[in-house]
């Protein structure tokens, strides 16, 4: 056997690599990203503009009818708002505040869940103990729940509370990271009567160790709230790159679009969804031709249980099959820094991502090679369940992601270089993908 035939194997996966890295296509899509990037402007808008986007809100309706905009100012085909379900009942989130009034004047920081009651009006009180039953008419009472205090089992419930007059109940979360949930009503019928303020645990404690020191407070809230009668509805966006080859089958790059509500909704998701609308972005701005169609897709509803992406997979069974990869970004604004891949899938995935390999020394990227794929609580894994490979970015950085869900999720706790850089991972991704010669492996797959 020749020297050449001995080196050849050894040869060809590197030549392919630096091939790889090289395509003016590839070439084409890194220039694109880094000459004008715009993901940090689609995300000033997502947050500042619009703001939080609670599945059943006026705000996620807003942002899928501008996303959908964005997609098509593009070129992008096949734009699409779709129904993805409803929910009984809508809920919008206005302004709010809350202060002690006495014995010192200051503001206090809290939250409400959304779903939850708001006040009529501003609403000035004592605040009293939830045992203290003959003051409670009137008054803002402080339930157990917190740090100082368990639950006392001469302590009223919540609608015993409401039938004695109370303006509502005050419970501490226990720290100062105050997070936001809840749950919709099935009806109308079933709203709230009483706001449910969740106080951060020194506001609360400073509160009860007054008011058990026999000191008196008054406490003023306005808190403006709002119910819509459903059913109202909840939106997929989804906008196509048509493949040259194989427009049947489908590489998709997706987020998750609804957020929670007291807080702009930026690390949780929208850093997720700008990524994606600029990937698609620099795809079409670099003319790129991808031998399959590149679908891109922001889902509704995923806080509350994935129903966007599960109601897509369930509406479409017959497109499962002729999807190669699923990939969502949703770990908010660190940099791509590694996904986790099947033995099966890696030599594809160390093709697709060569350039990503080499794209910046400060981010470096890694494949994480698992014996199977897993859930990551996020979209992919509705695909996942019906057995198409999807796959959630791992991140890595400074960013502060235990923001999310919290009224501190703002714009300013997005990292522009993070940002920036992984829309063009995203789009690198896409594209390698939708190149290869064949589906990926399902073997390993989730069933």
């Amino acid at each position: 056997m020749s020297r050449a035939a001995i080196l050849l194997p050894l040869v060809l996966p590197l030549l392919a690599d630096l091939c790889a890295q090289g395509t003016p296509d590839v070439e084409g899509i890194i220039t694109a990203g880094r000459k004008d990037n715009q993901v940090m402007a689609h995300l000033d808008h997502l947050s500042n503009g619009i703001g939080g986007r609670l599945t059943g809100s006026y705000a996620l309706i807003l942002a899928a009818e501008w996303a959908a905009k964005r997609f098509e100012s593009f070129g992008l085909e096949g734009v699409q708002v779709l129904e993805a379900g409803t929910i009984p009942v809508g809920f919008d989130r206005g302004p709010w505040f809350g202060r002690m009034i006495e014995p010192d004047a200051r503001s206090l920081k809290f939250s409400t869940n959304a779903w939850s009651a708001g006040t009529k009006g501003v609403q000035r009180g004592p605040a009293v103990l939830a045992t203290d039953r003959d003051q409670l008419a009137g008054a803002w009472v402080l339930t157990a729940g917190g740090r100082r205090r368990g639950e006392g089992s001469n302590q009223l419930s919540v609608q015993e509370l409401i039938e004695a007059g109370a303006l509502g109940t005050i419970r501490s979360v226990g720290s100062e990271r105050i997070t936001t949930g809840g749950r919709w009503p099935q009806s109308m019928a079933e709203l709230p009567a009483r706001p449910r303020i969740n106080m951060a645990g020194s506001d609360f404690d400073d509160i009860s160790a007054r008011l058990e020191a026999g000191e008196d407070v008054v406490l003023e809230f306005d808190i403006r709230n709002y119910f819509r009668e459903g059913p109202f509805p909840f939106p997929n966006v989804v906008a196509d790159i048509p493949g040259s080859e194989f427009p049947d089958q489908y590489v998709i790059i997706g987020a998750h679009l609804d957020s929670w509500d007291d807080g702009a909704g930026t690390v949780d998701n929208g850093t997720g969804t700008s990524t994606t609308i600029e990937a698609a972005r620099i795809l079409m701005d670099a003319g790129v031709r991808p031998r399959r169609t590149i679908r891109f897709m922001l889902f509704g509803g995923e806080e509350q249980g994935l129903h966007g992406s599960r109601s897509y997979v369930r509406a479409n069974p017959d497109l499962m099959p002729k999807i190669s990869a699923v990939l969502v970004h949703d770990l908010g604004s660190d940099y791509l820094s590694s996904i986790r891949v099947t033995e099966d899938l890696r030599a594809d995935f160390e093709r697709v991502l060569a350039p990503v390999m080499t794209l910046n020394r400060e981010f470096p990227f890694e494949l994480e090679i698992v014996d199977s794929l897993r859930k990551g609580s996020s979209d992919h894994d509705s695909f996942l369940e019906a057995g198409v490979p999807g796959f959630i970015w791992r991140q890595t950085g400074r960013a502060n992601y235990s923001v999310g869900h919290t009224w501190q999720d703002t714009y300013e706790q997005a990292i522009a270089e993070y940002q920036e850089h992984s829309s063009i991972v995203i789009a690198l991704a896409a594209y390698g993908l939708a190149s290869l010669d064949h589906l990926i492996s399902r073997k390993g797959v989730l069933r």
